[in-house]
This record gives C-alpha cells, structure tokens and sequence, in this order.
C-alpha cells in the first residue's frame, strides 16, 4: 500500500511559528545519529555472533597439535563405545566446522572431516606411524607431552599425528593439515558468515533509518508540495504540516507565513472590490436620485401646456436648484474622499482657534437653525483655546457634523457644540437632542453611503460622516459616535492641542 501524505491544513488564527530549527531535532543532527546508531548496533550484533560461533566451535584457537590429541581421544572413546561406528560422518559432526582439516587414517583407508585432499606424504607418514606405533615422534614422549628440548632448549617439532587406541591396540591415527600458508583460520571459519550476517543487518539498519528518519520527514514534504500547489492554483487559506523541529518543519513554517501574508493580501483585495462595487452601487443610487427629480420637471417645464402660471414654474425651477444643489454637493463629497483615498487629501498644520471655527459654523446654520426652531450653544472651555490643523478642513468636518445635527433634531430642541482639553488633545463635542441612533448602527455611521434606519428620507448624501472620519485620521485624531444622555447622539472628536510655551 502507497503511504498516503498528510493532509494540509487550512489557515488557523494565531501568528505562525519563527521558523527556528531545535538542534536536537535538526535532519542532519537525527541522520548522524541515526548513522553512528545504525554502524554501533551492527557492530555489537556482529561481535555478538562471533563469540556465539566461536562458543559452539571448541577447535578455534587450538594448534594442530593439540586438535589431532583432542580427536585421537575422543575417537577412541567412540570407538569403544560403537566399533562399527561411521568414523567419516562423526569426523564431519565433531570437527566439520573447524579452520583445520582433520583425518584419520584406519586400515587402507583415509577419513576426512571435510571434502579435502590429503596430501600423499602425510598420507603415507601415517601409514607408517599406524604400522610402527612407537616410532611416532622419534622420541620417548615426555611427561606434559611434549617433546625433550635439545642442548639449544629448543624442541623440535612434532607431526600433528596421534594415536587412536582402544583396548591397548592402535587402531588409526589422527592427523591435522596446517592452516594454508598466509591463512587466517578464523577469518576462513566464521568469515562468510559475519560478512553475510553484517550485510542483512546494513540492509535492515538502513530500512529501519530510512523508516524513522526519512519517511516522516519525506511526509512533511509531501505536506509542503501540496500545500505549495494548491497555494499556486489560488487557495491561500491552505497550510502545510508545521509539526517538528527540524529544517523542514522551518521551511513549512516559513511558507505558511508566507502563504497567510499572501492571503491576508487576497483578502484585503476581495473586500476593496466589493467595497468598490458597493461604492459603485451607491453612487449610483445616489446620483440618479436627484437626476430622475431634475430630469422629470425640466420635461414637464418643457410642455408648454403643463405649466400654465408663472408660480408652478418657479416652484418647478427652485426644486430643480435644490436638486443640482445636492448634486453638486455629492460631487464634492465624492471628490474629497476620492482626495482621501488617493492619498491626495494632505492637511497643513497650523493654529486653528476654535472661537472662530464656532462662529463660522454658527452663522452658517443660523437660518436653518431659525426655520427648525433649533438653537445651538457653544462653549469654550478654558485650555482649549486651539488646536493644530487644517483650518479649512476642520471647519469642513464641523460643518458636517452640526448640518447631520440639524436635520436629526425635532423643532424646539437643541444641539450642543462644546470644546474641552484632555490630556494633550482637545476633545470636540457635538451633541444633538434628538431620537438617537440605535446602538447596533453606532459603529457604521461613519460608513460611506451608510444611514441608520431614522435617517433614510432625510436631507443629505450619505457622504458628511465618511469625511469626518477621513478629516480627523488625518490629523492624527480619533472620532466616535455614542448615545447622549437624555436621548439623541454625540459626536467625540479628538484632535492635537496647541502646546503653548
């Protein structure tokens, strides 16, 4: 069955991982390791297996010698036992397995303990020894076995020959080839089988490695490829398996920042198209409102049989003024935030008295504020004398927010405009008494386009509100819209206070 990689993720909230590598969990740190384990445990299994082959074999590290003694005894010993014993399948059981070639010559025949050639002189030597029994070594046998030394204290060296007798008769004799010249007898016992044995544990060290080291880390990959593709073929919400510490748990961490950046971008472009088509919509509305009203008197004006008296047509004429008046002015709110937007809408920065925004503002709305029987109070606190600005456009936003007053506040009630410090700014009130605005609509008033429930039908573009909040960000001021006390609404705007020496 194929390994089937993990799945990637989609985009969860939280910043992503730093991408930094712990050491101990570093790919090449877990590869080293893993190789160094890897060489150590086939060297122990090795070593292990040497002394358990050389524990079965009880020939290793013997000489001649001593091998042809042991196996004269012990044949002997079987030979008693079982005189019709198969001396060539208990010379392969007993010493088949030994670096050296052991033989036994019996009769006219020779009996080997593997398939090799015995030479002929030694053949022939034992023939001899078989028949003159005590011409074996040439020399009386010593008491430890070994032969005299001479006048030199060298003794000389005996054949590998031995004696094989039961019931006091030499029946063989037992003889062991030497070990080829240059030989190593150990290295030719148990060689093939250690190298053989060291091959099947390399083979399985490497499987088992390639399993704990690289097959995770082949997963993590496969994670990170899918996770790429689909990020390429445009689903950036798509993450890659950040599990790990190591060099690849880095790069997936990495390609996920990576990957939300790019979709926070995406994002960021999805809503200001469909803020622009909004815009568009609303624009729309906008302007073709006063455009079907104009368009619909001038027609009407244009019958000479509709209007039959001067008055009707000065009615007609004064509603189409109103009407390209309020055009113009959507214009000209379109055009300021456009200014805005466009990072156009610079402001200079300078004192600005508050006493002579008020006034200004005052006599702008004092026939409008008389005809709805509104009155507005000012009051300058003390510390707030002025602030730091554009004097034209915070005249614009104080316009703005007294005109949105008026038309929001019922005949006999009042609007307040009202300058206070605080801290290093100075807070700019304009509170109304009207009917307020639902809490639930408060945080959209600045909104382009945006009216509350109680102001559809009114007066207005829908603009005033959306060009405050620009006017006043651009100051480095904040404004707020919250309920007043008693009912209606009020307007916070906050701007830098002049710092006098």
């Amino acid at each position: 069955m194929s390994e089937q990689p993990p799945a990637v993720s989609r985009a969860a909230d939280g910043p992503p991982g730093d991408g930094r590598v712990v050491w101990y969990r570093s790919f090449y740190w877990r590869i080293a390791t893993g190789f160094v384990a890897t060489v150590a445990v086939v060297l122990a299994l090795q070593a292990a297996l040497f002394i358990w082959l050389a524990s079965t074999n009880e020939t290793l590290g013997m000489r001649p010698a001593r091998i042809a003694t042991v196996a004269a005894a012990e044949l002997s010993s079987a030979l008693e036992a079982d005189a019709s014993l198969d001396v060539d399948a208990w010379l392969a059981r007993e010493f088949g397995r030994g670096p050296h070639g052991v033989f036994v010559v019996r009769g006219d025949r020779i009996h080997r303990s593997g398939p090799f050639e015995v030479p002929p002189f030694l053949a022939r030597m034992a023939w001899f020894r078989l028949r003159s029994p005590d011409a074996i070594a040439g020399l009386p046998a010593p008491p430890d076995g070994r032969p005299p030394a001479d006048g030199r204290g060298l003794r000389p060296r005996r054949p590998p020959f031995q004696p094989v007798v039961v019931r006091g008769q030499t029946v063989a004799i037992v003889g062991v080839l030497p070990a080829p010249p240059g030989g190593d007898p150990v290295l030719a016992e148990f060689g093939p089988t250690l190298i053989a044995a060291g091959l099947a544990l390399l083979i399985a060290g490497t499987a088992v490695m390639a399993i704990a080291v690289f097959r995770p880390v082949h997963r993590r990959l496969r994670g990170l490829e899918q996770a790429a593709a689909a990020v390429g073929a445009g689903e950036t919400a798509v993450r890659a398996p950040e599990n790990g510490g190591d060099e690849v748990a880095s790069l997936a961490r990495r390609f996920n920042r990576m990957a939300a950046d790019l979709d926070a971008r995406v994002r960021e472009l999805r809503d200001a198209d469909r803020s622009r088509r909004q815009l568009l919509a609303d624009v729309s509305h906008e302007l073709m409102t006063p455009l079907t009203a104009m368009r619909g008197y001038l027609e009407t004006l244009a019958l000479p049989a509709a209007v039959k008296d001067e008055a009707t047509r000065a009615r007609y004429l004064g509603i189409v003024t109103e009407e390209t008046l309020r055009l113009e002015a959507i214009i000209g709110d379109l055009l300021d935030l456009a200014r805005f937007d466009g990072g156009g809408g610079s402001v200079e920065r300078e004192a600005v008295p508050l006493a002579r925004l008020f006034d200004r503002v005052f006599a702008r709305h004092q026939g409008t504020l008389d005809e709805h029987g509104v009155v507005l109070e000012r009051h300058l606190a003390a510390g707030a004398e002025a602030v730091i600005g554009d004097e034209r456009r915070l005249e614009q936003v104080l316009q703005n927010l007294v005109a949105n007053a008026v038309r929001h506040t019922p005949r006999g009630g009042r609007i307040a405009l009202r300058a206070a410090p605080a801290g290093d700014e100075v807070v700019l009130i304009v509170e109304d008494s009207g009917s307020g605005i639902p809490a639930e609509h408060l945080p959209h008033v600045f909104d382009r386009f945006y009216r509350a429930p109680a102001a559809r039908g009114l007066p207005g573009s829908g603009l005033g509100l959306a060009i405050v909040k620009h006017v006043a960000d651009a100051h480095g001021g904040t404004v707020v819209a919250e309920p007043a006390l008693g009912g209606g609404t009020r307007l916070r705007l906050a701007l830098p206070l002049l710092q006098t020496s």
